[in-house]
């Protein structure tokens, strides 16, 4: 995505690859500029009349394929993704980039506001992995010693239906 004046934010020159401290995003944009952003790209396209919940999820997977595809017959042992030469670097970028953007599109039209499903989905999360019977462990909730919380479900969730019409 370009900000303000057409300079790209995110791009991969300049960053040190090698760099092994914590990652952090840029506060900019907000998933609700993603949002806008595609919906206005879209409108201005007339393209909203393709972008029924189907066909963003369809999108929303075939982007997801690309992505695999980057990573699909690569060595377990090959350099992580932040060694990555440049043109590979850019590549998983753009991909990135089409999950989210089909992902915030989909979720507007569901009407799923997500920073919040993502703190029902947390608490949810921390309800069914106790760290003190999770930590080190792969295991399914429903696998861990004494199991998960009977009441998993996060309470007053979102409408799960999508709309279909403008």
């Amino acid at each position: 995505m370009s900000g303000e004046g057409g300079e790209k934010r995110g791009d991969t020159e300049g960053e040190d690859s090698g760099t092994t401290g914590p990652f952090s995003f840029s506060p900019e944009p907000t998933l609700e500029d993603i949002r806008r952003l595609h919906a206005e790209f879209a409108a201005e396209r007339d393209w909203e009349q393709f972008h029924q919940p189907r066909n963003l999820l369809l999108a929303l997977v075939g982007e997801v394929g690309e992505l695999a595809e980057l990573f699909q017959w690569k060595p377990d042992a090959e350099l992580s993704p932040q060694a990555w030469p440049p043109k590979e670097r850019a590549a998983l970028q753009e991909e990135l980039s089409d999950v989210l953007i089909y992902l915030v599109a989909l979720a507007a039209r569901c009407r799923v506001d997500l920073p919040r499903a993502v703190l029902a989905k947390m608490d949810t999360n921390r309800r069914r992995y106790p760290a003190h019977l999770s930590r080190g462990s792969a295991r399914k909730y429903t696998d861990l010693p004494h199991g998960a919380t009977s009441n998993d479900q996060a309470a007053g969730t979102a409408d799960p239906a999508c709309e279909s019409t403008n």
